[in-house]
């Protein structure tokens, strides 16, 4: 009787050890911007990440960013710009603003603390989550509030909540909300061309491509 008392204490204990682990896995501090934006976060793994694509409008020495709103204007630009999906403030809130590359050469556009992860963080996010041709599947907001469809897989297991906030083209005009989120990486390829991460409501993996800098992406803040 007492050997199975000791047992069952053994695994209560191991249990309550399992549920801190995971509650202190997910458990993160919030942030807030030069804005006053205020943003929820999560670690996974060895990484805290926010749970929600910018916001900001300024620089965190409060640097105003220019909003762009033409579309000449947008292919054209040679120093950073945002702007809000459709040129529509409304959009704000639920998708963060989009804004080009340009943006993150001066390194200061997230929260003091955090900043823009570069391709080898998110590589670390993706190993970390299972790989990349399933990452998604860990990592995309559940259900059709801000995807034109999903599916049952999809389990947002990390609590990360990426979401289609679509994007800009190069040429100004803007598209795939709903159907797609693209985030920019802190890494360039080249001279007019950086790393980005993207995601689609039908696939399970993540993608990494080189995108012109003139695209605008949303942008989520990794932990210093």
């Amino acid at each position: 009787m007492k050997t199975q008392k000791l047992r069952l204490g053994i695994i209560i204990v191991f249990l309550c050890g399992v549920f801190t682990t995971v509650s202190a896995q997910k458990a993160g501090e919030s942030a807030k911007d030069v804005d006053g934006n205020i943003y929820e976060s999560v670690v996974i793994g060895t990484q805290t990440w926010l749970t929600e694509n910018l916001k900001s409008t300024r620089y965190d020495d409060a640097t105003e960013i220019k909003e762009i709103k033409d579309n000449g204007e947008w292919a054209k630009a040679t120093a950073p710009g945002f702007c809000w999906y459709n040129n529509d403030a409304a959009n704000k809130d639920e998708y963060g603003a989009l804004y080009n590359w340009h943006v993150i050469k001066n390194g200061n556009i997230c929260p003091k603390g955090w900043h823009v992860p570069t391709d080898a963080e998110w590589t670390t996010l993706e190993t970390f989550v299972g790989g990349s041709a399933q990452a998604a599947l860990m990592l995309k907001e559940k259900g059709t509030q801000h995807w034109k469809s999903t599916s049952d897989a999809v389990g947002d297991t990390y609590n990360f909540s990426a979401i289609a906030a679509g994007f800009r083209n190069s040429d100004g005009n803007f598209t795939y909300q709903l159907s797609d989120c693209c985030f920019w990486t802190a890494t360039p390829s080249t001279p007019t061309y950086a790393h980005n991460r993207s995601f689609s409501y039908y696939d399970k993996g993540i993608n990494s491509r080189d995108i012109q800098r003139t695209n605008g992406y949303s942008i989520r803040c990794v932990k210093d």
